[in-house]
């Protein structure tokens, strides 16, 4: 989610600088699949979520529709998020040891986090601040294993979607092919 990055970025500095990535290819907008997952995946295991990614075509969705957890976290929802949900589901059967959010939430959301409600933040002034950006329109068409650790968020794996070809790998990151 390119045109939310900058703004993602800053509120994730204002919580914790050691969780903002200087990899290029990291985005701290996104939309979790699967979290957490497995923390020393085997070529099988990578394998296996390609062959799901390779399975699933490219798609679009709008992001227009703030909404807010019970938690307090202030997110936006896709429309459609039907993909995303599938892609989810499929995870999940593949890596039934890995219940997304470590089985905390029964039906995950999709979504986008933005902040989380404190003194002074909202919805309203989340939403004031983010309004000129809205709606998001984004065409997805890869999936990114993210690393999140302090001082160490990076991207470990990148997959296109619907591209039996797999990833495309450098000797110390993984880079995006370009189509």
């Amino acid at each position: 989610m390119p045109a939310l990055d900058d703004y993602v970025r800053r509120r994730t500095a204002h919580y914790d600088l050691s969780f903002l990535s200087a990899d290029p290819a990291f985005v701290h907008a996104h939309v979790t699949l699967l979290g957490p997952w497995l923390k020393h995946p085997t070529q099988s295991d990578l394998d296996t979520v390609a062959s799901i990614v390779a399975a699933t075509e490219p798609f679009d969705t709008t992001f227009a529709t703030f909404d807010v957890f019970p938690d307090g976290l202030i997110h936006l929802r896709p429309d459609p998020d039907t993909p995303f949900r599938r892609l989810t589901a499929a995870l999940v059967t593949a890596f039934p040891q890995c219940p997304p959010y470590a089985g905390e939430f029964p039906d995950p959301v999709p979504h986008l986090t933005l902040d989380r409600c404190a003194d002074g933040i909202t919805p309203r002034t989340v939403e004031a601040d983010l309004r000129h950006l809205l709606p998001v329109r984004l065409h997805v068409d890869r999936v990114d294993l993210q690393w999140w650790a302090n001082h160490d968020c990076h991207v470990r794996r990148s997959w296109p979607l619907g591209d039996v070809r797999g990833t495309v790998e450098a000797p110390s990151r993984l880079v995006r092919r370009q189509r």
